[in-house]
């Protein structure tokens, strides 16, 4: 490691900085195209294609989508003997009837999806025209992948369909999320991911005045899983993030859902908890009558790089240079697709926001720059060979 050029780096991170923001209408004006466009998991075509259009009217000349539906730019190197991956989810939570109209204000921007991850996509679509603004040259080919099918029921699947794929010899990568910033995440924890639905049959003797509902039925389910004893160490927990069930007041309703999450730093915890909640759901589907189907989709496995891998200390050395305190924190995003592949990466968030997944969803102007010249660094950084 030459300690003067990675100090060299360090010192035109200011200067970086100030550049960017010279090039806000860009970002702003890709943001909220980006934004508007609908891209619920599964049906990201027209935000893909978006980006792609931006990366040719950069100049990129090798510009495609992949059999999974992943838009992959590339930016030649120098050298081009091997390649740093920007990965950035195209997919968000929002379905395409929600009204995904921006609202941008003197300091914030508002709109369903804007942090998660619309402000990713978008700086994705910006970085060709960044680096050539600034005059950034790099040794190694930069692959720009806006990734598909990775929120929900997606599992990853289209970065896992790229990595499974490619032929780029990838050095490391850098996830982009919109918030938060400070984020630093090196790691993965063990995770399940599933929904527990319950049905009233068709079947069932009405006769049973009042008994016969699908969110009774998911309510005991819930009481048994808060009955689950979760260790202190390895640090463990279940969240049950959402609830549908029924229609209105005097209907019973006749289905209901689940959707929950199991986390732990350890495997083994997470595979036990798994089968006590499938145990669950047959027990209680004996005991009140009714269907309860229980649908795991998602898993992950702990892994990662250390906080001392040469990476992970050179983002952390680009955070403090830009007076930004690392939030370590575990990932089970597309981190862990790289994880499993051995790749080197991290995930860095861009700004702070507010309201995250909710249709006010806002996040603030200001500190993008900041959130933008850390990736740059970070770049720039394994580009140089100082990250390992």
């Amino acid at each position: 490691m030459t300690t003067k050029n990675i100090k060299s780096i360090y010192r035109n991170l200011p200067k970086i900085k100030k550049s960017l923001k010279g090039m806000s209408e860009i970002l702003l004006a890709n943001l909220v195209m980006v934004g508007e466009i609908p891209a619920p998991t599964f049906n990201e075509e027209r935000r893909v294609q978006f980006i792609l259009d931006r990366f040719m009217e950069a100049g990129l000349t090798e510009c495609s989508t992949d059999e999974a539906g992943n838009g992959i730019g590339v930016f030649p190197g120098t050298e081009g003997e091997h390649s740093i991956l920007i990965n950035a989810h195209a997919d968000t939570v929002f379905n395409e009837k929600t009204d995904h109209t921006m609202q941008v204000n003197t300091d914030t921007i508002t709109g369903p999806g804007v942090a998660d991850n619309s402000l990713g996509a978008a700086l994705l679509a910006t970085i060709p025209y960044i680096f050539e603004r600034i005059g950034i040259k790099l040794k190694n080919n930069l692959v720009l992948l806006a990734g598909t099918k990775s929120l929900g029921r997606g599992d990853l699947e289209g970065i896992r369909f790229f990595l499974d794929n490619n032929n780029f010899n990838l050095k490391s990568a850098i996830c982009i999320e919109g918030t938060e910033l400070g984020r630093l995440s090196y790691s993965s924890i063990g995770m399940l991911r599933g929904e527990i639905t319950c049905k009233v049959p068709e079947t069932y003797d009405w006769t049973r005045f009042g008994d016969a509902s699908a969110i009774l039925t998911l309510n005991e389910v819930i009481n048994k899983i808060n009955d689950i004893r979760l260790p202190k160490r390895p640090r463990t927990s279940i969240v049950m993030g959402s609830i549908i069930g029924g229609t209105t007041f005097n209907t019973i309703a006749l289905e209901s859902t689940l959707g929950f999450e199991v986390r732990s730093e350890s495997q083994e915890v997470v595979d036990e908890i798994g089968e006590r909640i499938e145990e669950i759901g047959i027990e209680v589907s004996s005991k009140m009558g009714d269907h309860v189907n229980v649908d795991i989709f998602a898993r992950r496995s702990p892994g990662g790089i250390d906080f001392s891998d040469p990476l992970t200390r050179c983002a952390r050395n680009v955070m403090n240079e830009l007076g930004l305190e690392p939030r370590l924190a575990p990932s089970i995003s597309e981190l862990s697709a790289f994880i499993d592949k051995e790749i080197p990466a991290l995930t860095l968030g861009l700004t702070t926001g507010d309201h995250l997944h909710e249709k006010n969803e806002t996040i603030k102007i200001e500190p993008m720059y900041t959130g933008i010249t850390q990736i740059i660094g970070t770049i720039l950084a394994i580009d140089g060979g100082y990250c390992g």
